[in-house]
């Protein structure tokens, strides 16, 4: 079970390690709907070309080596692609039309600073530090409902003016009921201290036992008991690290994607009827180089792969403008076609059914992104 408890309102409050879900919002838009956003994070970088590898691309071998071969074990998606063998659950996803692929996305950022490019897909702004609250709190202030990270603190990309939390499980032995309601009395008198501790019981509840959430599938199972429900938070942010694969890549991704894959069948099996109005995105904050290094693994790079999944996308296939392996970018990188911010305006406004030209003006206020055409979700 969970037993410490930070209760944040935009990471400022705090009783604890820990924190839980945030108070509704109202005066938003569609408070009322029973769908739900999923953003997963990778933080490092995750190479998008040995996730799914062009492997028809003439310069693909050439630039990937043994790995390039090895890639063709992947599962097929369309005649170019291959999602990597460890993704077993997203290509069940894919053969049901419920996974779209989307390369060569990025954000504005240009660089290869991990912690530029981090502030800047997590806040949403055209270049680093301009902005201070992040993207995913303004669209939990856009939709209302709930807000929650499962992560040790709350993540830039949900700070903000909103009430938001996070939620993680702690390593320290299970704090008794007798002391949690010993806590819940000395804080039942104080005005603001009382509701926060009675919403920090109540998400205690719903996650249930999660000491092993530091496995993808536990961590899947608990996203689901956190989301699923009338009381489910409507917008979950989940970390995923461990993604800077500098050497010794194929290992090291196997694992990695095999944890986020796991992640993704359980969160899938856990909603059950709900995975039908959730829409789960998984990004990174940049790319890596279309080329191995002298270590056997890839350096910084600039064009990413996305994933949309979820019970509503249009998938079974590799959308966006693949722009090919023969013009780099810096000669180096994946040449940037999709914008990050357009992307999520336009899959966000579609699964919500909202206008883009507003989400992209909340969301992403310094670039004001125009949708992507053709139909992402619904």
């Amino acid at each position: 079970m969970f037993n410490r408890r930070t209760i944040l309102k935009s990471g400022a409050v705090g009783l604890g390690a820990f924190a839980v879900p945030g108070l509704a919002v109202a005066g938003s838009a569609n408070a009322d709907t029973h769908k739900r956003f999923v953003f997963i994070l990778q933080r490092g970088a995750a190479d998008g070309l040995a996730t799914l590898a062009p492997v028809t691309d003439p310069r693909w071998t050439a630039l990937r080596r043994e790995q390039g071969e090895a890639a063709m074990a992947g599962h097929k998606v369309d005649g170019n692609f291959r999602l990597h063998e460890a993704m077993t659950n997203v290509a069940a996803l894919s053969d049901a039309g419920q996974a779209l692929f989307i390369p060569a996305v990025a954000t504005p950022y240009r660089d290869r600073s991990h912690f530029d490019a981090q502030n800047v897909i997590e806040t949403g702004g055209a270049k680093a530090y301009q902005l201070k609250d992040g993207w995913l709190n303004r669209t939990v202030g856009l939709l209302g409902g709930r807000g929650l990270a499962l992560a040790p603190t709350v993540p830039l990309a949900l700070r903000g003016d909103v009430p938001v939390a996070s939620y993680a499980p702690s390593r320290l032995p299970d704090a008794s009921y007798d002391l949690m309601s010993r806590i819940g009395s000395l804080y039942a008198e104080d005005a603001q201290l009382g509701p926060l501790w009675a919403e920090a019981q109540m998400a205690r509840e719903m996650a249930g036992d999660a000491s092993a959430a530091r496995n993808g599938a536990a961590l899947g199972e608990l996203a689901a008991r956190m989301l699923a429900g009338p009381d489910g938070a409507k917008v979950l942010m989940i970390e995923s690290d461990g993604w800077d694969t500098h050497f010794a890549q194929p290992g090291r991704l196997n694992g990695q994607l095999g944890q986020i894959d796991s992640l993704i069948g359980a969160l899938q099996a856990g909603l059950g009827a709900e995975w039908t109005d959730t829409l789960v995105m998984v990004a990174t904050e940049f790319g890596r180089t279309a080329a191995l290094n002298g270590t056997n693994g890839t350096d910084h790079g600039t064009g990413a792969l996305a994933m949309l999944l979820g019970g509503g996308v249009r998938g079974g296939r590799v959308g966006g403008n693949w722009p090919g392996l023969s013009r780099l970018y810096q000669d180096r990188d994946v040449l940037p076609t999709t914008g990050f911010d357009a992307l999520a305006t336009t899959a966000i406004g579609q699964h919500f059914d909202l206008d883009p030209r507003r989400v992209g003006s909340i969301l992403f206020p310094e670039t004001a992104p125009l949708a992507l055409n053709g139909t992402l979700v619904g």
